[in-house]
């Protein structure tokens, strides 16, 4: 179905200057403009090479055309690729001609949005585009891409199905009451309810696995100066990032860095030393330091071995955070001290014990490499899953304690329901803007 009936274009490359500039269009005025600007509608699907020119016949570029008729094309609409070459101003007069031709400048999203509503696309598909351009790993690439090709959605396909067939054998028995049935002796209802109750944990554990993949994990780096905080950001990070010096307070501000930790990228913030009385500059990097932390998914605790005086306080450490403490420095010890529990010793500069610290961190992000079998997906995905799960199980305790299956069918709609928000079944113009807002220009 059409939604639409106006027609768009944009750059569909980065800004900037490039071998290549590609300006995409798509609607019901491509073939027209193609007419126009090309001489004649260049053979479908096929790379064509054309000189562009304008509404007046004045070339203005050359390249490769390729042209999409409606409904075998991304959008499902007519659409027409420009390949010419990568100047900014060259892109500006070939989007100008464009315009004049009766088209508009699409919006951020407005591409994939066209795709989904016009059912080349469901939504999770949609959503897996920005995910993987903006990957920050090998896996989570291939994750985002597995989802754009419907991996993650076939998962709840296969669960959506397990629940219509729960429902269509609870709404049978109450529709024929006559045929007698004993809910809770029929094996092959307490069989389905069962095969829906480990699909929906299966599927939550893969889209938790999803949501870390995509968004990645952020590990704050906090201790007194001169603890070896630094050093250790610039050894996970293999970058000289962080000044390293014998100054107590070197670090006055937030630095960054990101890691692979076997697939999962992890964000690691190097803070300025906790410690009372500082001078201004430094003040400021505590205060900095202690707002991170309130945003952080995890703490590394940092104390140098070799001095009993540099632990802090656990008032710094903010109440439900999951921490890692580590003793560094133990390359400076003559003997190796004895193992502390709960704790990692370390040595920033040598590298020692530094394995099981990446470890330790993918540990407590409760990250599994699932391998091919990974997917992305987002924290509204997984509300929306918990959501079904929720109405799923309340109508699996009413029906156990009351044996009333009008109650239970009407929590497994309610659960159906929320499922179809994920793909995009269920959605509400609001979301939608959400969602596509966030694509960039040409997407």
């Amino acid at each position: 179905m059409d939604n639409f009936t106006d027609t768009i274009v944009a750059p569909a490359t980065p800004p900037g200057v490039g071998g290549v500039g590609i300006v995409r269009v798509s609607g019901k005025l491509t073939e027209n403009i193609a007419k126009t600007m090309l001489g004649n509608l260049p053979q479908p699907r096929t790379a064509t090479y054309k000189s562009f020119r304008d509404a007046g016949g004045q070339k203005i570029d050359s390249g490769l055309v390729l042209y999409f008729p409606a409904p075998l094309s991304f959008t499902g609409e007519s659409v027409l690729e420009i390949q010419g070459h990568g100047g900014p101003y060259l892109q500006s007069l070939i989007i100008d001609v464009i315009l004049d031709l009766g088209a508009r400048y699409a919006k951020p999203g407005e591409f994939s949005q066209r795709a989904f509503l016009n059912g080349k696309l469901d939504l999770v598909q949609a959503e897996a585009i920005p995910d993987l351009i903006n990957a920050g790993t090998k896996q989570a690439a291939r994750a985002a891409f597995r989802s754009l090709t419907g991996v993650f959605s076939n998962y709840v396909d296969v669960l959506s199905k397990k629940l219509l067939k729960l429902r269509i054998h609870i709404e049978a028995a109450i529709d024929f009451p006559e045929e007698e049935i004993d809910f809770l002796s029929d094996e092959s209802l307490l069989n389905r309810i069962t095969d829906c109750e480990q699909a929906f944990s299966d599927l939550l554990k893969k889209t938790e696995q999803g949501t870390l993949l995509r968004d990645g994990f952020q590990v704050i780096i906090i201790g007194k100066p001169n603890v070896g905080k630094s050093s250790l950001l610039n050894f996970l990070s293999e970058q000289d990032s962080a000044i390293v010096t014998e100054i107590a307070g070197t670090t006055r501000d937030i630095l960054r860095e990101q890691i692979d930790i076997d697939g999962l990228s992890v964000e690691l913030v190097d803070t300025a030393g906790l410690r009372d009385n500082p001078e201004i500059v430094e003040a400021e990097g505590i205060r900095r330091a202690r707002k991170a932390m309130e945003t952080a998914d995890a703490l590394i605790v940092v104390q140098d071995i070799t001095d009993p005086n540099s632990a802090i306080n656990n008032d710094e450490i903010p109440n439900g955070l999951q921490t890692i403490h580590v003793q560094n420095k133990i390359d400076l010890c003559k003997v190796k001290p004895q193992a502390i529990e709960n704790c990692i010793q370390i040595s920033a500069s040598t590298g020692e014990g530094v394995k099981q610290l990446r470890n330790q961190i993918r540990k407590i992000a409760g990250y599994e490499n699932q391998g091919e079998g990974a997917f992305t997906a987002r924290k509204r995905h997984i509300q929306s899953l918990k959501q079904a799960a929720s109405h799923f199980y309340n109508g699996k305790t009413v029906f156990y304690k009351k044996n009333s299956g009008e109650l239970l069918a009407e929590e497994l709609r309610l659960s159906h329901q929320a499922l179809g928000e994920i793909v995009g079944t269920v959605s509400s113009d609001d979301l939608l803007g959400h969602i596509f807002s966030d694509f960039c220009i040409g997407k």
